[in-house]
């Protein structure tokens, strides 16, 4: 059982979650690999299960403006060109439609709006016939630079080893 969690991040909020979604996987038994949307392969053989996140721009996966907004913003990781949507995009173009279950960071003021780039993620990859299992999951921070809500990287490590748990049984 493979699992590739790649993350979008720029203030590092996100990649926190992503390793804490690792971390649960793991536990479970998961063969685990966590990679940046920069260095993350785009050939996924012998991955059974991709978990894939990014912070929500804009109501949505960042682009390139939004990102580029980041920097501005003084993000000191993450990178302006490529983001969550390119990433998706790329495995689009080479055909692997691996399973996959989608994350995302949002800004605890915007809970009640409807906007969520695991939500806008589920709807691109499910367009080009990836098989998607799970509800997508956002995970909360107080401001765009964060920090997380408290109990949030606990609750993404339990996502993590539910998400295994269930990959295992299918099995």
């Amino acid at each position: 059982m493979t699992v590739l969690v790649v993350f979008e991040s720029h203030w590092g909020n996100t990649e926190q979650v992503a390793r804490s979604i690792a971390a649960g996987a793991e536990e479970e038994g998961a063969a685990v690999r966590v990679a940046s949307v920069t260095d993350a392969p785009t050939t996924l053989a012998g991955v059974d299960l991709l978990v894939a996140g990014g912070p929500t721009h804009a109501f949505s996966m960042s682009r390139e403006s939004t990102r580029l907004s980041a920097v501005k913003q003084g993000s000191t990781t993450g990178s302006a060109t490529i983001g969550l949507r390119e990433y998706l995009q790329s495995l689009v173009e080479h055909d692997q439609h691996p399973r996959i279950a989608t994350f995302d960071t949002r800004v605890l003021a915007t809970r009640r709006f409807p906007g969520s780039a695991a939500r806008a993620a589920v709807r691109l990859v499910r367009r080009e016939g990836f098989a998607v299992d799970h509800e997508p999951e956002s995970f909360w921070v107080r401001d765009s630079s964060g920090p997380l809500e408290e109990g949030e990287l606990e609750r993404a490590r339990r996502w993590g080893h539910d998400l295994a748990e269930g990959l295992r049984r299918l099995g």
